[in-house]
């Protein structure tokens, strides 16, 4: 992996892309294959968690596990855009079973230090993004197969949110949602609106027809579920942020919204989750593992 920043995406590059919807927390994830080889990509799995019970299953997971060995391809890479604030991570157990590499934006360490603190994780919570394989900055980047995949830092949402740009495709998490769906909240520790203006801006710098690929789709008006759209449609139809919209206004709109909005309903178990890769929270002396619940904190 090599930094080279600027770059220009190759659009000839076209990845075969199988999205996978969750309808509990309405999230898409993503298997990403090279048109040419066996490898492929996992980018924002989702782990089931009925979390009223305290029960972890896998059947979000199981399903893109059975379509890689359907296919007969090879997991390269295990893919999170961010740490994820609505839904737990299931990469640890899809690289259990099928290998691979799980890799973060480094400002991972940001996230970790905010939430080690908030859910008073002490000092044996490592900090220092060590639980990934690979933490990426801005204009790294990789190998899937023969595709390379460049790596944007569009912060806003997290400070660790990262776009992976791989041919004519690119992977935005929530930094934008589908054109009559607008853009990501911007309002948990460490966002930042104007910062997710800019991100998005730079993201719609990237050639008219380049795809993209969003984390999650709440289906506006009743519409059915969607998970790819363009640059340029984005431009010149999305309700928050379309050619025209200026920094300012999108700030005045983002914040006034944000500050209607609840808080996810799966945020505190995610959170604990996703910062360690995944992974649940140790086991006590017992042999359980609990999730902690902060009060007036979040």
């Amino acid at each position: 992996m090599t930094k080279t920043i600027p770059f220009s995406p190759d659009l000839s590059v076209k990845p075969e892309v199988t999205g996978f919807f969750d309808a509990q927390t309405n999230t898409i994830s993503y298997v990403v294959k090279d048109p040419v080889s066996d490898a492929c990509a996992v980018v924002d799995s989702v782990m089931d968690i009925d979390y009223a019970a305290g029960r972890i299953t896998h059947e979000g997971a199981d399903r893109i596990i059975a379509h890689i060995r359907e296919h007969g391809l090879e997991l390269e890479w295990i893919i999170e855009t961010h740490v994820h604030a609505d839904h737990l991570s299931a990469a640890p157990y899809i690289q259990d079973q099928l290998g691979g590499k799980l890799g973060i934006g480094e400002n991972i360490i940001i996230v970790q230090d905010t939430f080690g603190k908030i859910f008073n994780e002490g000092t044996e919570f490592q900090r220092d993004g060590s639980q990934f394989d690979q933490l990426f900055g801005d204009g790294d980047f990789y190998q899937i197969g023969f595709m390379t995949a460049h790596v944007m830092h569009t912060p806003g949402h997290t400070p660790a949110c990262m776009t992976h740009v791989i041919g004519d495709a690119a992977f935005i998490g929530d930094t934008l949602f589908m054109p009559d769906g607008g853009s990501a909240r911007a309002d948990f520790p460490g966002g930042d609106a104007r910062a997710l203006y800019r991100s998005i801006k730079r993201v719609l710098e990237l050639p008219g027809p380049t795809r993209l690929f969003i984390c999650h789709d709440y289906g506006p008006n009743g519409r059915e579920i969607k998970w790819e759209t363009t640059v340029a449609d984005e431009r010149a139809h999305n309700i928050h942020v379309k050619d025209g919209v200026s920094e300012d206004e999108f700030v005045e709109m983002r914040e006034a919204r944000d500050r209607t909005l609840a808080m996810p309903r799966l945020i505190i178990p995610s959170l604990q989750c996703n910062m360690r890769a995944g992974q649940l929270p140790p086991k006590d002396e017992d042999g359980k593992t609990f999730l902690k619940v902060p009060v007036n904190t979040l």
